[in-house]
């Protein structure tokens, strides 16, 4: 991506930065309040506020003494976050942090997730917390080893849990709770379900994909790759699964039978600088990625073409979204940079 570093970047014209002190773990946008967070290694959360992005952000201390660990808008507004202090704590979009359930001393709360319907999830070692949306515990999954990744269905009402030699797939609203086990040996990690529930895909440790067709259980393995994929992300229509660990976005064709015995496309490489995040536009065909370098770029799936968004020399990339419209990216890195652009029309 050489062609970008002397390209003009969003972030310059359309955006703010913020030099934040700590890794970003994680970004998420609050689903009804105009508000993005950024989840930092101190135990806090940076709040920034819609349109008028350039103004203070606010800090948020939602596990201090500790780290957080993971992120993502909560089931209602505000946000949801895991720390290494056993807690899992909601911040408002003011800044306001309360305790959703504290699940254990010395207890790391490794992965969160959220649904609109009112469904909360936390991993903690084997177990997977389902929280209701006032923090009342449904239920507790337990797995054969720790979960590695968790996700919801499109609607909801499926949970997959990532682990060693599978992954668990549970119904929310299951009386007698007995998982699905789409079982592969070896060490699974990231889990995404396709948006048409058709299909769940795992990063594992040795550098590749494994999926499951699950109508019929078909196997399918994906690899290649010259690092470990930490970021899965499905195209608004689930026809690209979008991905990082390579020197360019790898995306798997998910139509015309699936991504078995054909090539992967592959976008904006160049440089052999690792891709270190991905995250695919909500409504179209556009993927949103950041590099080991800083570089963060868009790329238009059907026409290869790239506009960068923000130059390399932050560190590299380590949390990337959008919100739900799909007019605002942000982007926080390993050194502390965080970035928030506003893609509208104007």
């Amino acid at each position: 991506m050489s062609a970008a570093s002397e390209a003009d970047f969003l972030l310059d014209r359309r955006g703010v930065g913020r030099d934040l002190g700590a890794w970003v773990v994680g970004v998420a946008f609050a689903r009804r309040s105009p508000a993005c967070a950024f989840a930092l290694g101190d135990g806090t959360l940076r709040l920034a506020a819609l349109p008028a992005m350039g103004e203070a952000w606010r800090d948020a201390a939602a596990h201090e003494g500790g780290a957080c660990l993971c992120l993502a808008a909560d089931a209602g507004d505000g946000f949801l976050s895991g720390g290494d202090d056993g807690r899992l704590a909601h911040t408002a979009a003011d800044g306001t942090v309360r305790e959703v359930a504290r699940l254990g001393t010395m207890k790391w709360v490794e992965h969160v997730a959220a649904h609109e319907a009112g469904i909360r999830l936390a991993a903690v070692g084997k177990l997977l917390h389902v929280l209701d949306a006032g923090g009342a515990t449904l239920k507790t999954l337990a797995h054969p080893s720790a979960v590695g990744g968790i996700a919801f269905d499109a609607k909801g009402k499926r949970i997959a849990a990532s682990h060693y030699n599978g992954v668990s797939l549970w119904f929310v609203a299951a009386r007698e709770d007995r998982p699905r086990v789409l079982e592969w040996k070896g060490s699974h990690g990231a889990v995404a379900i396709s948006p048409d529930g058709s299909h769940v895909v795992t990063a594992m440790q040795e550098n590749a994909l494994h999926g499951w067709r699950l109508e019929d259980g078909q196997h399918m393995r994906m690899s290649g790759y010259p690092s470990k994929t930490r970021f899965l992300s499905f195209t608004a229509r689930g026809r690209w699964l979008a991905t990082s660990g390579a020197d360019s976005v790898v995306l798997w064709p998910f139509f015309g039978g699936g991504p078995m015995g054909k090539a992967p496309t592959e976008l904006a490489g160049g440089d052999g600088v690792l891709c270190s995040a991905v995250a695919a536009h909500p409504q179209h065909e556009v993927v949103a990625a950041g590099f080991a370098d800083g570089l963060v770029l868009l790329a238009e799936i059907a026409s290869g073409r790239v506009v960068p968004v923000a130059a390399p020399g932050r560190g590299a990339v380590s949390a990337l979204a959008w919100n739900a419209a799909g007019t605002h990216l942000a982007f926080g890195t390993e050194t502390g940079f965080a970035g928030l652009v506003d893609l509208s029309r104007r």
